[in-house]
């Protein structure tokens, strides 16, 4: 019976220790699968172009407040926020985020402004196996046929912008639109989604003309537009493009003429930069306003603080994204990206820029956006005062379907 006894006691003792031995060894490969002495994100935009102030050095500094916010850390290693201007340049932008998934160790890579640049680092982060977290960049094509399992999209998209924009300008009246398209890879996608939109809204697409990046003379574009007699003149461009074309526009005298600029894709401070005198009246969808509630206002404050400024939605975008993703890592277990890219698509989203934002399998971030117009100066009561909310666009309606979406990764 004693024999019995021991060896049935022995027995335990020795499942006791490989048990325990099992769990340290777990836990020291948990925390091996955190590569380097530290979690890097890479913030990779136009920080001297015509889209600096689209996303640029603020893109930069809501990271980093991401970061601090965070508490600095995650998995017990330092988080550390790098950045680089990429020029609006594929090449450039390609070759930045190769050096930094291969020799730099950066985990992540965020904003990622202009589309075509964005096209190209996502498809290297799908080949490495390294996320990629979109916030500056519009084409719809990031979680359509070009989508990635590391990939996703957070601020907004083309679809979005039409389904807002495009839409509320056709229920107004304007049933037929000429397009200023910018000549890449965005201005071809806004210009696209926003065109069957009009269309599916019994309006008609005139014609359109394209104009190199970062015009400096929209003289003979509008010229164009304003011959082709359509009722809406639909700015199918970004940045100081923009606001450029809506600067001249105004010299041309096209609106007292009778047609309407409908500026498709409009942020902050491009508003900012216009004035509410030569801006008003407007109409622009965005993912985010800094005075749309108290939660907003308390991170636009403390943003203003750093960059004497208030965010705008890419900005707002950058923030979510990047803690989002650090929540996913800390859940994870690891900074490995594909595992820390399947957890990002289960864990909620509840912050300052989505109430009640879900990602899904396609790496779109589903969340609320907002159909806004610009005020006129006699209703701007402080500095930065420039939005009436008019309506808000329920995720769901503002993207495209899921059971629509060309991306491979959607199960049909």
């Amino acid at each position: 019976m004693k024999s019995t006894i021991k060896a049935v006691s022995t027995a335990r003792n020795k499942a006791a220790i490989i048990a325990g031995c099992a769990f340290i060894l777990s836990a020291g490969a948990a925390s091996a699968q955190v590569s380097g002495d530290a979690v890097k994100i890479g913030v990779l935009n136009d920080q001297s172009g015509l889209y600096a102030d689209f996303g640029g050095r603020g893109s930069v500094i809501a990271a980093q407040m991401a970061v601090e916010d965070f508490g600095g850390k995650v998995l017990g290693k330092p988080v550390q926020v790098i950045s680089a201007d990429h020029q609006n340049k594929p090449d450039i932008g390609s070759n930045i985020a190769r050096q930094w998934f291969d020799t730099e160790g950066v985990d992540a890579i965020a904003d990622l402004t202009t589309s075509s640049v964005a096209l190209a680092v996502q498809e290297i982060g799908k080949q490495t196996g390294h996320v990629t977290l979109t916030s500056g960049a519009a084409t719809s094509r990031l979680t359509g046929d070009a989508c990635s399992p590391t990939g996703f999209h957070w601020a907004y998209d083309t679809v979005a912008l039409a389904n807002g924009t495009g839409k509320a300008v056709v229920q107004e009246g304007g049933k037929s639109w000429f397009f200023l398209t910018a000549d890449y890879a965005f201005g071809y996608a806004l210009e696209k989604d926003v065109g069957e939109v009009v269309k599916a809204a019994g309006g008609q697409v005139l014609g359109a003309v394209r104009h190199p990046l970062n015009t400096a003379d929209f003289s003979s574009f509008l010229l164009q537009a304003q011959g082709s007699g359509a009722q809406v003149i639909g700015l199918a461009n970004a940045g100081t493009d923009t606001t450029t074309s809506i600067k001249q526009a105004a010299e041309f005298g096209i609106v007292q003429s009778g047609q309407q600029l409908a500026g498709l894709l409009l942020v902050l401070s491009d508003v900012h930069a216009l004035g509410l005198e030569t801006a008003q009246g407007l109409v622009l969808t965005t993912g985010f306003y800094w005075d749309m509630d108290d939660e907003a206002r308390a991170w636009s404050q403390r943003y203003f603080e750093r960059m004497n400024r208030m965010p705008n939605m890419i900005q707002a975008g950058v923030y979510s994204s990047v803690a989002h993703y650090l929540k996913a890592v800390e859940a994870a277990g690891t900074d490995e990206g594909k595992v820390v890219a399947a957890k990002m698509k289960e864990l909620p989203i509840k912050d300052m820029f989505a109430r009640n934002g879900k990602v899904r399998e396609d790496g779109r971030l589903v969340h609320d956006m907002y159909l806004a117009r610009v005020k006129k100066p006699s209703e701007s009561k402080k500095p930065w005062d420039y939005y009436e909310i008019v309506r808000t666009i329920p995720g769901d309606e503002a993207y495209l379907p899921l059971a629509q979406s060309p991306c491979p990764l959607v199960k049909k």
